[in-house]
């Protein structure tokens, strides 16, 4: 009898911030092999410019495609709003990318706040995404410094310093177009007074619809592997999130 070989997914961010997505999968997908790509040690993706992330993106993924995957998650806004079909155009496995939960947001009424990177606030992707499934009013409110304080500071945030780098607007729900952002999701939460929404889950579901798996027998236990940028961080901070959520027996 042919034994079941776990698939291999990769997921990419420019730092932590695709780390909560990464949790999402792997809580769902528990049999499936995971290699989680960063580049801590070059982000913020947001301050760069259209062909600067291309070009990026495509160092990453050329590494990424010599794992063979059965499929990559870009777990980065910015990434995804500027590259991803440069990035689905070049190479041949499967690639899903994360976007700003306008949609679910939309259901809230009244305004709508997208929280975005400079980069992902000029997209054309993004504002495609507001006009199709956005509602009332949707706002984009580029935040220059907020996904670096959250990765120079995670595990200890000052919750003035980070509402400092919030935009002072009023809202009736907000949209988190940075996975970074997700990390402070209570803060923001908070200071906001209203709903708060980010695209992990969603990104999640995606990749199992795309995988046609939601678990399946396997010849061995899961394997998490971090792979470029600070890994000793990156593999301290997920250690953290699944050890929060009660999970605390994977190996990481």
């Amino acid at each position: 009898m042919k034994k079941n070989i776990n698939p291999l997914v990769c997921v990419f961010d420019s730092g932590i911030g695709g780390l909560g997505v990464l949790y999402e999968c792997v809580r769902r997908l528990p049999r499936v092999d995971f290699a989680y790509f960063a580049d801590n040690y070059n982000m913020p993706y947001g301050r760069f410019g259209r062909e600067e992330l291309m070009k990026i993106s495509n160092e990453k993924f050329t590494q990424i495609a010599s794992y063979n995957p059965a499929a990559a998650v870009v777990a980065c806004n910015t990434v995804t709003a500027q590259c991803i079909g440069f990035l689905r155009e070049n190479f041949p496995f499967e690639i899903i990318g994360i976007q700003p939960a306008v949609k679910p947001a939309s259901a809230v009424g009244g305004k709508c706040l997208v929280l975005a990177t400079p980069s992902t606030a000029q997209s054309n992707s993004l504002h495609d995404l507001i006009g199709r499934f956005g509602s009332g009013e949707t706002k984009v409110a580029p935040c220059s410094d907020l996904a670096s304080y959250i990765e120079e500071n995670v595990g200890n945030f000052n919750p003035a310093e980070v509402e400092r780098l919030l935009p002072k607007e009023s809202a009736d729900s907000v949209v988190l177009g940075c996975t970074h952002y997700s990390f402070v999701k209570d803060i923001i939460k908070n200071y906001y007074n209203c709903p708060v929404f980010d695209g992990n889950e969603g990104t999640s579901a995606h990749l199992c619809e795309k995988l046609g798996i939601f678990d399946h027998r396997a010849e061995r236990a899961q394997s998490i592997a971090f792979i470029g940028g600070n890994t000793d961080k990156n593999r301290s901070v997920f250690r953290s999130l699944m050890v929060d959520s009660g999970v605390n027996s994977l190996k990481v």
